[in-house]
C-alpha cells in the first residue's frame, strides 16, 4: 500500500518532490525572511532547465493581551496577528508547494488558524495565494490567479516581519489581490511590473471596475532595496454616483546588513468624492511606519517599530464609530518595542509591546470606558520546515 501511495504521489508532483526513490523532500529556507514577502517578484532570475519542486510548512502559535475590549467576534479592533485577548492562539498553519523551471512556474499556499479567520477573504478564506505564470519572452512572464499583496513592508505571515503585531497602515492595505501580473526582470537589481487586479482588496469581483497598478523595485546596492507601488481603482458600489475613484501610492526602502535592518515605508493615497464633511470633494489619506532591528548574536534580537497612520475621512477604513456614536476616520500613532530569540535558523521566539492612541478620538474601551489609548503585550513562537 504505501509503494502504490508514493508511486501515486511521485505521478503527481514529479521525482523532483520525491526523488529517484520515491523520497519525499522539503525544502527549508534558514535565510533571514524579514521584509521578504511582499517583493513585487518572490521568484529567482535563473531557473532550473528541467524544473524543481519546493514544498514547505509553517506554524505559529500566540498568547496575547489587550486593554481593549474584544468585538463581538472576540477579536480585537484591526485583527490580524493574534487578535483574541487573554489566549493562547494559533495564528496560522500553512503547508506551501511552489515550482520553478525555465518557462513555467506556479505557487500553492493553503492556510488555517486565526489570521485567516480574522481578517482573510469569507469568499477563499483557506487559500492565501495559488496562482501560475509562463515566459512571454526573455524575462517577460505573466503570472495569474490569486496573490499574497505585493503592497507594504508587512506580509500576514509573521516570520516575514519584524515584529509580531501589524501596523495599522498594513491592516487597512490589500491582504490579497486577484488577477494578473505582467513582471519584467530587467536584472537582480531592478524589476519592472503592470498589475490588473478584479479589486483594492477582494479576490472576488465586487463592481465590475479592475484595480490597476504599476510597481518598480530597485537594488542599488546588495544591503539597499527601494520599491514603489501604486494601486488606481473605484471601490464605489454599483448604486454609488457619484463614482469613488481611488489613487494609493506605497513606497517602500528597505537595509539589511549581518547587525542592522530598517525598513521604512509611506503611503499616500486620494479618493474623489469623499470628504464627510463635505462629500463632493476629494479627500486624502497618508501613512508611515519605521522598524529597526539589531542582532547582538545570531540568536538574538531586539526591535523598535514607530507608526502612523492619518485618515481623517476614512477613505480605507471604512466606518469608526467614537464614544458619542459618530462616524470618524482614523488617526493613530503607535510605538512597539520587543524581543526575539532564535533558537534554530528556521524559527524565532518573539515577546514585544505595544501602544496604539487614536489622538483625536477615543474608539478602545476597557471595563466599560472609554480611552484613546490600547497597550498590547504579545507572545509568540513559529518554526517552518
Amino acid at each position: 500500500m504505501k509503494k502504490w501511495l508514493v508511486f501515486l504521489l511521485t505521478c503527481i508532483l514529479g521525482q523532483h518532490v520525491f526523488g529517484q526513490h520515491g523520497r519525499f523532500h522539503l525544502h527549508k529556507d534558514t535565510s533571514d525572511l524579514t521584509f521578504s514577502g511582499t517583493k513585487i517578484n518572490p521568484y529567482q532570475q535563473e531557473f532550473d532547465s528541467t524544473g524543481k519542486w519546493q514544498v514547505n510548512g509553517y506554524v505559529d502559535s500566540y498568547y496575547s493581551h489587550y486593554s481593549d475590549s474584544c468585538n463581538l467576534n472576540s477579536f480585537q479592533k484591526f485583527p490580524t496577528i493574534s487578535p483574541r485577548n487573554q489566549q493562547f492562539g494559533l495564528n496560522m498553519i500553512q503547508v506551501s508547494a511552489k515550482y520553478t523551471s525555465a518557462k513555467f512556474r506556479s505557487t500553492i499556499t493553503l492556510f488555517g488558524g486565526d489570521c485567516p479567520k480574522a481578517a482573510w477573504s469569507n469568499d477563499y478564506n483557506y487559500i492565501q495565494e495559488a496562482n501560475l505564470g509562463f515566459n512571454v519572452y526573455q524575462k517577460l512572464w505573466l503570472d495569474m490567479g490569486f496573490f499574497r499583496t505585493h503592497i507594504g513592508l508587512e506580509s500576514i505571515q509573521p516570520r516575514e516581519n519584524m515584529t509580531m503585531s501589524l501596523a495599522t497602515t498594513t491592516y487597512f492595505e490589500p491582504y490579497y489581490l486577484s488577477g494578473a501580473k505582467l513582471t519584467w526582470q530587467h536584472s537582480d537589481r531592478l524589476t519592472f511590473q503592470l498589475n490588473a487586479f478584479n479589486s483594492f482588496n477582494q479576490f472576488v469581483e465586487t463592481n465590475k471596475n479592475k484595480a490597476l497598478g504599476f510597481s518598480l523595485s530597485f537594488a542599488p546596492t546588495k544591503k539597499v532595496f527601494i520599491t514603489y507601488s501604486n494601486l488606481l481603482c473605484d471601490e464605489s458600489t454599483v448604486s454609488s454616483n457619484p463614482k469613488q475613484t481611488r489613487f494609493y501610492n506605497n513606497l517602500c526602502l528597505t537595509f539589511k546588513s549581518t547587525k542592522w535592518i530598517v525598513g521604512f515605508e509611506a503611503n499616500y493615497g486620494i479618493q474623489t468624492h469623499s470628504c464627510l464633511v463635505y462629500p463632493l470633494q476629494t479627500a486624502t489619506m497618508f501613512s508611515s511606519l519605521l522598524a529597526t532591528k539589531y542582532r547582538f548574536t545570531p540568536k538574538t534580537a531586539c526591535y523598535v517599530r514607530g507608526e502612523l497612520f492619518h485618515d481623517p475621512n476614512e477613505i480605507l477604513t471604512g466606518p469608526v464609530l467614537n464614544e458619542n456614536h459618530a462616524i470618524v476616520g482614523l488617526e493613530i500613532v503607535g510605538c512597539t518595542a520587543g524581543f526575539e530569540f532564535k533558537p534554530i535558523p528556521n524559527s524565532y521566539l518573539r515577546l514585544e509591546a505595544r501602544a496604539l492612541s487614536n489622538y483625536n478620538q477615543h474608539i478602545f474601551s476597557y471595563q466599560d470606558q472609554m480611552s484613546k489609548v490600547r497597550t498590547e503585550i504579545n507572545f509568540g513562537i513559529g518554526v517552518w520546515f
